[in-house]
Order: structure tokens, then sequence, then C-alpha cells
């Protein structure tokens, strides 16, 4: 069992790592959250356009070897992202079904990614989250550098942050959260390694988040995340992080929360706080008519069908867009912000 670790587990693999996005062009560096050697953070750089603009796909719970229309939605990804002209992709977990990857041999990585988003669009560096169905898996085959030898676009760490010039990207390991993987697995195994003890585990996630979130000087705050804060879907609202991962969000004023785990497309404004919640888990299996009543006045969109997100972001605007399996736009929202008068 692998000593707990929040973004490794060996430092072969982060060796491996710093060797691949230096030849891939991303930037890695470390970002020390306080003086202790133990609180330390990846930390990855991309570069922003020359017009100092940001464009990006979402998507989740996609990996089924093109079945459930992932291929159909695929094509649909490749023509917005050419259109888009994007920088890279977002996923928000349950990359691979029903039970994540077997090892780093396992087919399904290019039965259900690599032979799938074949775009030329699409051959941009992909950002990954873990998903509870990863964790039924092989965990640190996805998080192998091995895999980025076989695909160079696959990177999937456990908690990072992905730095671009005026927007930081908070991506955070969700799947340990929730109590009934650990109590009520049923008949399912999950991958534990890294993450036991469980409370050690999540006490130095939280920490570290809440540490990187305070200092950011970024315009923007985005955290991504497999798992649902707040859903009108089949999950609902995870009690784990409403109590756990909620309050360090609000407290640090952060823009957007973007998740999947529900099998659809969603937008929500808290009406509270004003954070937006931003749900793009329809890449492939959908489920349809599964809805909860929600407040009106916070839900913007619920669409129980396949689909993705892009946003496009600058220091001042942020657009994003959700669109369905023939690429038709579903629902458009704008936020903006003013320049700091002295610059």
């Amino acid at each position: 069992m692998a000593s707990a670790s929040i973004f490794s587990d060996d430092h072969d693999h982060n060796n491996k790592t710093l060797v691949f996005l230096f030849l891939f062009g991303v930037t890695l560096s470390i970002c020390f959250l306080n003086s202790s050697a133990s609180a330390e953070i990846q930390c990855l750089r991309h570069p922003v356009k020359a017009d100092r603009s940001l464009s990006f796909l979402v998507v989740g719970d996609w990996g089924r070897r093109g079945l459930y229309n992932q291929s159909e939605l695929a094509l649909q990804m490749g023509i917005v992202g050419e259109k888009l002209d994007i920088d890279f992709v977002i996923s928000t977990g349950d990359n691979f079904y029903e039970d994540g990857l077997t090892d780093v041999n396992d087919p399904a990585f290019y039965e259900s990614f690599s032979n799938i988003y074949t775009a030329p669009s699409l051959h941009k560096q992909w950002y990954n989250v873990l998903g509870n169905h990863d964790y039924r898996g092989d965990v640190l085959a996805q998080l192998s550098p091995d895999l980025r030898e076989k695909d160079k676009r696959w990177l999937c760490l456990r908690s990072f942050i992905l730095h671009a010039e005026f927007v930081e990207f908070f991506f955070v390991d969700t799947t340990p959260f929730v109590d009934a993987y650990f109590t009520h697995p049923k008949d399912h195994t999950y991958d534990w390694r890294g993450v036991l003890p469980r409370e050690n585990y999540l006490s130095k996630l939280s920490k570290d988040l809440n540490s990187a979130l305070r200092h950011s000087t970024a315009k923007w705050k985005i955290v991504v995340g497999h798992h649902t804060i707040k859903s009108a879907g089949h999950h609902g609202i995870t009690q784990e992080l409403v109590s756990q991962l909620l309050p360090i969000l609000e407290e640090n004023n952060v823009d957007f929360y973007v998740n999947g785990h529900d099998h659809c497309l969603e937008h929500i404004i808290d009406s509270k706080n004003q954070i937006q919640f931003l749900t793009s888990g329809g890449g492939s299996k959908a489920w349809r008519g599964d809805i909860k009543w929600w407040n009106p006045e916070e839900l913007k969109l619920y669409y129980d069908g396949q689909g993705f997100m892009s946003m496009e972001i600058t220091e001042e605007v942020a657009n994003f867009s959700y669109y369905d399996i023939s690429g038709n736009i579903l629902h458009k929202w704008s936020l903006s912000k003013k320049l700091d008068s002295s610059v």
C-alpha cells in the first residue's frame, strides 16, 4: 500500500511527468503552500493565446468505447473545437466505464479515448480528474506516465492547479470525500492506494486547496471535480462536498465549480454566493427524464441528453455554451468582471 499522497504515488511517476510535460510544452512547477516540504502542490502552466484569451471544452462521463453516442459527440466536439481554436480539453471524470482501467495496457484506453477523439482540434492537452468509476479499476494506471507515452494528450493527476495567467483551475479529487464508497461499496472494489488513511488524505487536500485558493491572485478561479455539489440530476447534492468543499469555495470567492457525475448538462447559479455550478457529464450514456425539482430562479439549464460544454475566457469576460449531440447550442451565458482601474 503506497503512502498517502494527494498528487502522485511515487517519485518515478513525478520524474516521468516532468519529462513528458517538458516535451509536450506544458510547464510544471512546484508551488509551496507553506514552509513544510510535505505541503506542496503540483502546478501546471498553460499559455494563453496572443490576444490574451483562452478557450477549452469540458466533457465528462464518456469512456464507453464509442457507444451511447460517444463517437457522435466526439465528432461535434471536434467541429466546435476547431471553430473556437481550443487550447485544451477538461475531463470531469469517469473516464473509463464500468470499472476504470485494468492496467496501463488495457485496450480500453485506445478504444474509449485515442480512437474516439481523433479530430485535429482535439489533439490538444487533456486535463483529467478521476471519477468514482475510475476508482473501481487500477487508479495508478490512469495516473501513470506510461499512458502519456501511448497518447501524449493524456494527463491525469489526483489534484493539481492549472495556471493560465489570469485564470487558475483547481482540479480536486472528489471521490474519496464520499462516505458510501467506503461504507457501502456494494459489489464494487475501489482502489484506495494513495488515499488511506482517508482522514489524513482529506484533511491535507482540504487544507492545501484552501491555502492555494486563498493565495491565488488570478482574476478567475475555477474548481473542477467529478462529483456534483448542487444538481437537480440523478445523484443530486453530494452532502459530503456541501459540508467539506463548498465552504472553501465560498470563502475564497470561486467563480465556477465544474463537474460531471450526473449524466446531463446543467447550469445552476447559487442565489446565496453567486457561484456558478456547471455540470458537463453527458459524454456518453445519459439519463432521460431523471430530474428533481430545483428553484427555477437558480436553475438556468437542465438537459437530460448527451452533450458537452465550451468556455471562452479573457480577463474581463467568461462566455460558456452547452451543445447537444448535433452541435446545437442549448444554452449560453456570459459573466463579466471589471479590470482593475490601476492596470
